[in-house]
């Protein structure tokens, strides 16, 4: 009788122990279920990244910026994350960032054009993410009747050599040129690409530091020319050809119209865990293939020549 109190006290002894164990182990187990990541990149958990991002800079990349930002912060992955964008121009974007005031400095020209010299250390600690390709087109106020302008005619306006329509095939009128300021990344390429030289800030020409309002002066302004990025064309302007080459994406990936340039998200060394997020979702299929492709630009992958600091094209 006493042993066989004993078996069934060590029985249920047994039992008791392995209950315990298992209820310790749904506790620790219900702790860790609840651990949130605080801004581990490699953990894949974004929903649990918090911070604010700044990224200034390029006029031209500001509208597929933007447009990306809305939807990356209504994602409720990206939930805990703050997106800001500004414009300024691609000179203030790169200064911003190497300066630390913008997480991510948005341009249309590589660090190495803006900071020479005795300021090429500055773009050694820039990390360059190429997002898209933009290509720069003149444009012109749609009462203007030229259609077509060689690079040397480009040069003669811009420089002042000429300064009515008529001489060039179309109306007596007078040349309104719109430019960019010297800062502006759309005006360097379009110097670099299309004009192979600088422009001139002439007596009589208006210069403004917004694409947008570059558009609306062209658009209001009878006898205008200026240059647009693609994702800033509609029908309220007048697409002129370059060297009888249309500014158009199968024109732009074969390298038949140079007047292009990469889109460059720059940041201070390695991006950290928050614009990583951010940049890594601009670069993925969805934003791609859609936002870039929607906006006028073109995806870098769809590029048949790439281009260097130089400007050398290769296939």
């Amino acid at each position: 009788m006493k042993k066989v109190l004993l078996v069934v006290m060590a029985l249920m002894l047994t039992i008791g122990l392995a209950a315990c164990g298992s209820s310790n182990s749904k506790n620790d187990n219900s702790k860790n279920s609840g651990t949130t990541n605080t801004g581990n990149a490699g953990s894949g958990d974004s929903a649990a990244l918090k911070g604010s991002l700044l990224a200034a800079g390029s006029s031209a990349l500001q509208p597929l910026v933007e447009q990306v930002s809305t939807k990356f912060m209504a994602d409720s992955k990206y939930s805990g994350i703050t997106v800001q964008v500004q414009g300024g121009g691609s000179g203030t974007g790169l200064t911003q960032v190497s300066g630390g005031q913008a997480q991510i400095g948005n341009s249309d020209i590589f660090a190495e054009e803006k900071f020479k010299d005795a300021d090429a250390a500055i773009a050694k600690e820039l990390v360059d993410h190429q997002v898209a390709v933009v290509a720069m087109a003149t444009v012109v106020n749609k009462d203007v009747k030229v259609d077509n302008l060689t690079k040397a005619q480009l040069v003669d306006i811009f420089t002042g050599k000429v300064t009515n329509w008529k001489d060039l095939g179309g109306a007596d009128e007078k040349i309104t040129i719109v430019n960019r300021p010297s800062s502006s990344g759309t005006r360097k390429t379009f110097e670099k690409y299309a004009l192979g030289t600088k422009s001139e800030d002439l007596k009589g020409s208006i210069q403004e530091d917004s694409s947008g309002t570059v558009k609306k002066l062209v658009a209001d302004t009878k006898g205008a020319i200026g240059y647009l990025a693609l994702s800033y064309l509609d029908d309220s302007v007048k697409t002129v050809k370059y060297e009888g080459v249309e500014p158009k994406e199968e024109n732009i990936v074969t390298g038949a119209y140079p007047v292009w340039a990469y889109e460059h998200m720059y940041t201070k060394g390695e991006p950290d865990a928050v614009a990583k997020a951010f940049l890594d979702y601009m670069m993925s299929d969805a934003v791609q293939n859609a936002d870039v492709v929607e906006l006028g630009y073109i995806p870098v992958g769809k590029m048949q020549v790439k281009r260097d600091v130089a400007g050398n094209v290769t296939k």
